[in-house]
C-alpha cells in the first residue's frame, strides 16, 4: 500500500515538473530541486519517462502536445500578448533541441508537431508584416456592407481607387515600412523557421506579403498593373495611342527613379534588419518580394523599345533611356546576389536596347526624308514643310545632345575632333541627315518650271537650314563652321543663277553698242518696248514668289536694284539723246524710279 502511495506521490511531482517548466532546462531545474527535497524525486526517479535509447515515451508527447496545443488552436495572434510570444517561441526552441536527438517512431510525432507550429510561425510572421500596428486577421471581420446604410456605390468606388502620390524630387532617403518592434519580432520567428529548416517556407511568406506593398506603391505613382507576360505587355503597348502612351512614359520615369532608387533599397534594408545574420533568406526574401514590380517597370520600356521607330517617339524613349542609365549604377549593388542579379542583367539590356531604338529612330528620319516624293514642291517656291520638320527636330533632339552622343557611340570608343568638321559619331549622323535633307530638296526644285523659282526655292530653304544651325549652339557645335561656309557658298550659287535666270535676261536688251555709234532711233524705241514686256512679265510672276527670310528678301530686292538700275539708267540716257530730248520721255512707259519700286515690292513673306 505505501509502495502505491510512493508511487503516485513520484507522478504527480513529475507532472508538476512538466507541467511548471516550458523549456527542457527549467524543468531539469525544477527535478534538481525537488531530488535535493527528498531523495525518493531524485531525477533519475522523476525522469523516468526518458528511456535509455534517448526516445520519449507517449506521457512526455502528452505533454508537449498539451503544450502547443493552446497556442496552435488559438483564433487569436499569439503576437497580441508578448508573454505568450515567448512562451511560444521557447516552446519551439524546445521542440526543435529534442527533434535533432530523437530516433523513429517518436521523430515522426515530433516532426508533425514541428510542422504544425512552423504553419502558426508562417501566419503570425505574415501577419505581422501585413498588419504592423496590430489588426490581426484571426479576428472575425464583417463583410463588406454589413454597416452599410445604402450608400451610392460611386461613392464606395471612389473610395477604392488608389490614390497617386505627389511628385518626388529627393530620392535620398529610405521608407521603414514597419516599426521597430514588428521588426524585432520578425527576427525572432525568422530565425526559428531557419533553424527548422523552413528558411524558404519563411521568404516565400515574407514575399507574398510584401509584394504586395510594392506592387501597391508603383500603382500609386501612376502606372497600372500589367501581365507579366512579355507578349501581353507588348500587344497592349502597341494597341495603345502614342499620346497616352507619352503620359505613361512620363509617369514610368519617375517610377522608376521612386522603384529602384527608394523603394527597393528600402526593401533590401528591411530584409537585412529581419533576416540578419541569415543572408540566404535575406537575399531571396528581398529577391521574390521584388522580383515581379521590378520586372513591370522594365517590361514595359521594353515594349516601348520593341516597337514602331518613328520620328517623334525619340523624345520620351530619350527619357527613359537616361532614367534606366542613371539608377544602374546603384541597381549593380542593389541587386547583387544569386536571387535577384537577373534584374540588374535585365536593366542593362532594356538601357541597350534603348540605345539601339533611337538608333533606329534616326534611322528612320532618314528613310522619311528620302521617301517624302520629289514631286512635292510648295507654291511659289517657299519653305518646304519637309525642311521646317527636319531642323526643327534636329534642333530640338540636340538638346539632349549629351545623352545622343554615348547613343550614337555604340562602341564606346569615341572619335577624336577635329576643328570645324563633324567627327563625333551624332555630328557624322546629323550631317549625313542635313546631306539626306539636301538632296530631297534639290530633287524637289526641280519640279519647278521656271529654273529662277527652283533657285528661290532652294535659297529659302538652305537659309532656313543654316539659320536653324546658327540659332542653336548644340547643333553649331556638331556641324561646324566649316558646314555654314559651304552652305552660304550654296546659297550663292543659286544666287547667281537666279540673277542669270532673270534680271541678266532683262537688262540684256538694254546693251548700247559698244562701238560707239547712236543706234537707230526705232532700234531704241523697240528695245524698250521688250524691255517693258520682260520687266513686267517678271514682276508679275515674281510678286507671287516667296522668300520667308526677311534678310534673305531684302538681300535679293538689293541685288535686283543693283544689277537692273544701271543699265536701264544708261539706256535711258541714251534713248533721250537718240529721241531728241525731251520727246523721247513719251515712249518711256516706266520712270527709273518706277522701276526701282517695282523692284522693291517683290517677293512675300509667306504664300
Amino acid at each position: 500500500m505505501a509502495e502505491k502511495g510512493e508511487e503516485k506521490l513520484i507522478e504527480v511531482a513529475r507532472h508538476i515538473a512538466k507541467t511548471l517548466g516550458r523549456t527542457d532546462t527549467m524543468a531539469d531545474d525544477i527535478l534538481q530541486i525537488f531530488s535535493n527535497f527528498d531523495h525518493r524525486f531524485s531525477r533519475e526517479n522523476l525522469a523516468a519517462d526518458r528511456l535509455s535509447d534517448g526516445s520519449i515515451t507517449d506521457e512526455h508527447y502528452s505533454s508537449l502536445d498539451h503544450q502547443f496545443a493552446r497556442f496552435l488552436s488559438s483564433d487569436r495572434s499569439i503576437w497580441s500578448d508578448s508573454a505568450d510570444a515567448a512562451a511560444f517561441l521557447d516552446a519551439v526552441d524546445s521542440l526543435i533541441s529534442a527533434v535533432r536527438d530523437l530516433d523513429p517512431p517518436a521523430l515522426d510525432h515530433a516532426n508533425d508537431l514541428l510542422q504544425q507550429c512552423m504553419l502558426r510561425l508562417e501566419d503570425e510572421f505574415r501577419s505581422l508584416i501585413e498588419n504592423p500596428y496590430g489588426v490581426s486577421p484571426y479576428e472575425p471581420v464583417p463583410p463588406p456592407g454589413f454597416d452599410s446604410d445604402g450608400e451610392d456605390s460611386e461613392e464606395e468606388e471612389e473610395e477604392d481607387q488608389i490614390p497617386v502620390a505627389p511628385p518626388v524630387t529627393d530620392y535620398d532617403f529610405v521608407i521603414d515600412a514597419l516599426p521597430p518592434g514588428s521588426v524585432a519580432d520578425l527576427h525572432e520567428i525568422g530565425k526559428r523557421m531557419f533553424a527548422a529548416g523552413f528558411g524558404r517556407e519563411c521568404a516565400h511568406a515574407y514575399s507574398l506579403a510584401r509584394r504586395d506593398f510594392l506592387e501597391e506603391s508603383i500603382c500609386r505613382l501612376g502606372i497600372r498593373h500589367r501581365a507579366t507576360a512579355d507578349t501581353s505587355i507588348s500587344d497592349e503597348v502597341q494597341a495603345t495611342p502614342w499620346t497616352e502612351l507619352e503620359d505613361e512614359i512620363r509617369r514610368w520615369v519617375k517610377a522608376v527613379n521612386v522603384g529602384f532608387r527608394i523603394l527597393f533599397p528600402s526593401e533590401r534594408r528591411l530584409c537585412l534588419r529581419i533576416f540578419a545574420g541569415l543572408s540566404a533568406i535575406s537575399d531571396l526574401s528581398f529577391a521574390e518580394a521584388c522580383r515581379t514590380p521590378a520586372i513591370q517597370l522594365l517590361r514595359f520600356g521594353d515594349a516601348i523599345a520593341s516597337h514602331s521607330r518613328s520620328p517623334e517617339r525619340l523624345f520620351r524613349v530619350a527619357d527613359m533611356y537616361e532614367a534606366i542609365r542613371d539608377v544602374i549604377p546603384e541597381l549593380n549593388a542593389l541587386f547583387c546576389d544569386k536571387y535577384s542579379a537577373f534584374l540588374c542583367t535585365e536593366a542593362v539590356a532594356l538601357w541597350k536596347k534603348l540605345g539601339a531604338t533611337i538608333r533606329g529612330i534616326f534611322t528612320e528620319l532618314d528613310n522619311l526624308i528620302r521617301r517624302d516624293p520629289a514631286t512635292a514642291a510648295v507654291p511659289g517656291g517657299g519653305l518646304h514643310p519637309i525642311t521646317r520638320y527636319v531642323m526643327n527636330y534636329l534642333r530640338a533632339a540636340c538638346a539632349s545632345r549629351q545623352t545622343l552622343e554615348e547613343v550614337m557611340d555604340e562602341d564606346g570608343m569615341g572619335i577624336a575632333e577635329i576643328p570645324d568638321r563633324p567627327s563625333s559619331p551624332l555630328a557624322i549622323q546629323i550631317a549625313w541627315i542635313m546631306e539626306v535633307l539636301q538632296g530631297n530638296l534639290e530633287a524637289k526644285a526641280k519640279a519647278y518650271r521656271e529654273p529662277a523659282l527652283s533657285c528661290v526655292f532652294l535659297m529659302n530653304n538652305g537659309r532656313y537650314m543654316m539659320q536653324k544651325v546658327r540659332d542653336s549652339n548644340e547643333l553649331t557645335i556638331l556641324m561646324g563652321e566649316e558646314w555654314i561656309r559651304r552652305q552660304a557658298a550654296r546659297e550663292r550659287r543659286w544666287g547667281s543663277e537666279y540673277q542669270k535666270s532673270t534680271w541678266n535676261k532683262v537688262t540684256a536688251v538694254l546693251r548700247v553698242d559698244s562701238s560707239g555709234r547712236a543706234p537707230e532711233p526705232s532700234v531704241m524705241r523697240e528695245r524698250l518696248k521688250v524691255f517693258n514686256v520682260y520687266f513686267e512679265e517678271t514682276c508679275r510672276a515674281q510678286s507671287g514668289w516667296v522668300v520667308a527670310d526677311e534678310r534673305l528678301r531684302a538681300e535679293m530686292r538689293m541685288t535686283a536694284v543693283g544689277i537692273v538700275m544701271p543699265a536701264y539708267r544708261r539706256f535711258l540716257e541714251s534713248y533721250r539723246g537718240v529721241e531728241g530730248g525731251k520727246h523721247g520721255d513719251r515712249n518711256v512707259k516706266h520712270s527709273a524710279q518706277e522701276v526701282e519700286a517695282r523692284i522693291n515690292e517683290l517677293f512675300i513673306s509667306r504664300p
